[in-house]
């Protein structure tokens, strides 16, 4: 699926060039000022791509409920945006989730519930937080105005995300609950704070990389078109990059080009990983 947005995107000049920002989806889409009533989660909240998305979403009159590690800096980048509570106390509709908190390479450890750090935080929480609110999402959902889900595809496990969000297509999207994995793209975050120097250094060296490194706000459009696009409407289950549906990896395009691998919309293994994360996280 070509977009303009996506048009934007296929001759790269590095952080801050011609390549849409998440305000500036919101204002193409005609949305501010349009979402008045509905309501949207987001995790991750306490910078970068989290804060950007928020921002943006705001500007659509969207109720927000917000989560982030670190309260103080959440306050500090979004003031009077942020609106921590008991969610599901206050609120029986949800109409977006946008999972977007995360780790990446942290040091070697494990959750309270004994699972790998990377793995516990960027697919299994993701997974529980999407069957507590799933009956709120439900709700949400009409055929007019689906729910949608965005979950992280920018890291070792994405694989993991973008089989639940396929099977989140798979197993609710007759009642308008979509799901999509999304890729934000080489974002300029803190993200990266647990690569070594050097790891740092080869990435921010790496010359097809600088064209492609986006800055925050460019970071967050794709998962707002994720959550907000009328061309989307109605759809779910793919894997977004570059404000459009990706295509198959082309190995000529090398180890950083854009695309999916053979293996990301294998139903068996999609499957067998959903029934395995019910049971690790109880349910």
């Amino acid at each position: 699926m070509a977009t303009q947005h996506a048009q934007l995107h296929e001759n790269p000049k590095g952080p801050g060039d011609l390549r849409p920002t998440a305000k500036q989806i919101i204002e193409n889409e005609g949305l501010q000022g349009k979402l008045s009533g509905k309501v949207a989660f987001i995790t991750g909240c306490s910078a970068g791509v989290g804060v950007e998305t928020a921002k943006a979403l705001s500007l659509t009159g969207i109720t927000l409920y917000l989560t982030a590690r670190h309260l103080d800096k959440a306050r500090t980048a979004l003031g009077d945006l942020v609106n921590s509570d008991r969610f599901l106390s206050k609120n029986e509709c949800l109409n977006i989730l946008i999972c977007n908190a995360g780790v990446m390479q942290p040091p070697e450890g494990r959750t309270k519930d004994g699972f790998e750090t990377q793995f516990g935080t960027n697919h299994l929480s993701h997974f529980l937080l999407f069957n507590l609110l799933r009956p709120a999402l439900l709700a949400g959902a009409t055929p007019d105005f689906a729910s949608r889900i965005r979950l992280p595809g920018c890291d070792p496990i994405k694989t993991a995300n973008l089989y639940t969000a396929n099977e989140i297509e798979r197993r609710y999207g007759q009642q308008n609950l979509h799901a999509w994995s999304v890729q934000p793209g080489a974002v300029l975050t803190e993200l990266m704070r647990h690569l070594s120097d050097d790891a740092q250094g080869g990435l921010r060296g790496d010359p097809y990389l600088a064209t492609i490194f986006k800055t925050p706000d460019q970071g967050a459009a794709t998962s707002v078109w994720a959550a907000t696009a009328r061309a989307l409407e109605g759809q779910g289950g793919k894997y977004l990059e570059n404000c459009q549906i990706a295509k198959e990896w082309d190995p000529e395009s090398g180890f950083f080009g854009p695309g999916y691998g053979h293996h990301a919309y294998d139903t068996a293994k999609a499957g067998e990983l959903w029934e395995k994360s019910l049971k690790w996280v109880g349910l």
